[in-house]
């Protein structure tokens, strides 16, 4: 009955799913050694046409006993299983980019919605799909996002995709009182403590600076943007000014103006500086003084600091908590209420990704008490907005939260597919559905995110209960996946949707943490180039936002072009290597000599053209091997 009510175009994968399931409901490990020995499919492969796997091993026995066996059953042949998940992915994702068959999905940052140029620098460095985060930022910064999105795609010529992502029962820590409202600004020394390279701050009206640049993120690299309270103070400034303040420690500091343009002035400073709201500004030339003073600086965020065997006391309580001292009793918000019905000693708490781990001791009057048992040696801070993970207590509540109904009708309009948050059970989905047919938008696209153990366990319902849908995908989200199962886990855990995923043959989106330290820092680790290399066995990868996520998206591109080559789902593909041809040397596409700086040039040379349709080999600018 739950295959015949999926919708007509997976009856058939739903059938191919329950296959799968029966298949690993046994084990056939020596099974698979035997068939081996004999030069068969061990039936390792057989995920997206199971049935027709067992019938042709049956049917090669058969021969090789000269048996007769009945004709196969109709079912889904060898070739029609990959057929089928890659006509899914279309559907759902978009069709498949030139150079590679892996989408690329890049969460959109919140300045994006003031910055088309940003927009258009992702899309044309290959983002297939671009990710808005309903957690974050409000429906006109959206829909400015969405729009930009397809303006740029429109442009381009190319196809980009809107997903937008429910919001769902978060667990998260609650808001911490504000530190003090001051900026600290240092000059970069060498080892013997000399000034080798001058800070510089951007001195701008105060309605002209946000709390982000004010941060240290201004419209320069390596700039701290600082607001003042008089723009003809500004106006008024020339090179060479000099600028004496006494800073919030009380020392006395002396700034140079090095440039000045119509929205404010650069200056220059060899000793560091506390900045705070309200120092006076004295600017001299010649013999007259001109004053302002520094506007509202952001307030510096607060942060528990945690060590093991300290006592954290989550709160339904959202004002903002004091932050304790050494060896008192942590004290946060908890946004969920929920949590505070369900909890029960003994149980584990982890807390900002799994950075902070320990177990509940009391449940009273809307306090939930752990004792932390894990933490790094030498402590973790703890601060306001950092999700809390829950593995063992059994939260009886639906992913759509009343936020998520209000936004859903915006993402009914705007967006291209939808993914469902914190899903567990068969009526979310349900539910998620029902709202989509109730706003007239039966047609959108749904992913499932996959991020806690709840769902991992009824993962065979869910997928048959999003199914009823024509476009459906599974997002493995692996940031709180990864907590709520444990991480030594997570590999095997990720591995097994995946299976599962493509036996129902339903894209799979690999997200959370993909070339993460690249895209924050410019700098990729080794452990995170090679899980992106075997993130090609899924049909879309997410990107989070950073300052080079361009970098990051150039190298996944060159990664995942590179390895599919090598890698269909679990086929290895035994493609030709030329890494050792020493008729030919090195063929540029395996040469490991090319720096990173090189790489990303090439590919994105190789990618210009293969948007605009033009052949590597036609390009006008090569000459020689391509390496940049």
């Amino acid at each position: 009955d739950e295959i015949e009510a999926v919708h007509p175009t997976h009856r058939r994968s739903a059938a191919n799913l329950v296959h799968y399931l029966e298949l690993r409901r046994h084990d056939v490990r020596d099974l698979q050694r035997r068939l081996g020995g004999l030069g068969l499919s061990s039936l390792g492969r057989a995920e997206s046409h199971v049935l027709a796997t067992v019938e042709a091993v049956l049917a090669v026995l058969a021969r090789l006993l000269d048996h007769e066996i009945d004709a196969p059953a109709a079912t889904i042949g060898l070739e029609e299983g990959p057929q089928l998940l890659r006509a899914n992915a279309d559907r759902l994702l978009g069709a498949e980019p030139p150079r590679r068959s892996t989408r690329m999905m890049v969460t959109l940052p919140g300045e994006s919605a003031r910055r088309p140029d940003l927009i258009s620098d992702l899309v044309a460095h290959g983002m297939d799909l671009a990710r808005i985060n309903c957690a974050h930022d409000d429906e006109a910064s959206w829909l400015e996002m969405a729009n930009q999105v397809r303006a740029a795609a429109a442009e381009l010529g190319v196809s980009c995709l809107v997903a937008m992502d429910l919001g769902g029962p978060k667990l998260r820590t609650g808001p911490l009182q504000a530190g003090p409202r001051v900026v600290k600004v240092s000059p970069k020394r060498n080892a013997l403590g000399q000034v080798v390279v001058a800070a510089l701050v951007r001195l701008s009206a105060t309605d002209d600076v946000s709390a982000e640049s004010a941060a240290g993120t201004g419209r320069k690299p390596g700039v701290t943007t600082v607001p003042v309270d008089d723009a003809a103070w500004l106006r008024r400034r020339r090179v060479g000014d000099r600028v004496v303040l006494r800073d919030a420690r009380g020392s006395n500091r002396t700034w140079e103006v090095v440039e000045v343009d119509w929205t404010g002035v650069v200056v220059s400073l060899t000793q560091s500086t506390y900045i705070s709201t309200g120092t006076r500004l004295i600017a001299r030339r010649g013999g007259d003084d001109d004053i302002t003073r520094i506007g509202l600086l952001p307030a510096i965020e607060q942060a528990h600091r945690i060590v093991r065997g300290d006592t954290i006391v989550l709160t339904t309580s959202l004002e903002p908590a004091p932050v304790a001292g050494a060896g008192e009793v942590h004290r946060i918000g908890c946004t969920l209420p929920e949590a505070f019905q369900h909890a029960q000693p003994g149980e584990r708490v982890w807390l900002d990704d799994g950075k902070i781990g320990g177990h509940i001791t009391r449940v009273v009057d809307g306090e939930i008490e752990l004792i932390v048992t894990d933490a790094p040696p030498g402590g973790a801070n703890l601060r306001a907005e950092k999700g809390i993970n829950l593995p063992d207590t059994d939260l009886r509540m639906a992913a759509l939260t009343d936020r998520d109904l209000i936004d859903v009708q915006f993402v009914a309009k705007h967006a291209d597919l939808v993914n469902l948050s914190f899903v567990r059970e068969p009526s979310d989905v349900r539910q998620l559905r029902d709202e989509l047919t109730r706003l007239g938008a039966p047609d959108l696209g749904i992913v499932l995110k996959i991020e806690n153990a709840t769902a991992f366990a009824n993962l065979p319902e869910l997928l048959l209960a999003a199914m009823h849908h024509e476009k459906v995908g599974i997002m493995i989200a692996r940031g709180d996946l990864a907590v709520e199962v444990g991480y030594e886990r997570l590999a095997e855990v990720q591995e097994q949707v995946m299976w599962v995923s493509e036996a129902a043959h339903v894209p799979v989106i690999w997200a959370t943490q993909v070339l993460d330290t690249l895209a924050r820092t410019g700098r990729a680790s080794r452990a995170e180039v090679t899980d992106a290399a075997m993130s090609v066995r899924a049909e879309c990868v997410m990107l989070n936002k950073g300052p080079y996520i361009t970098d990051a998206m150039l190298t996944l591109d060159s990664i995942l072009g590179r390895m599919q080559e090598h890698h269909n789902k679990k086929h290895s593909l035994l493609r030709r290597l030329r890494a050792w041809d020493s008729r030919r040397g090195l063929n540029v596409a395996d040469r490991p000599d090319l720096t990173h700086a090189s790489r990303v040039r090439r590919d994105r040379c190789l990618h210009r053209c293969a948007i605009s349709g033009q052949s590597v080999g036609g390009c006008p600018r090569r000459s020689g091997p391509v390496d940049g």
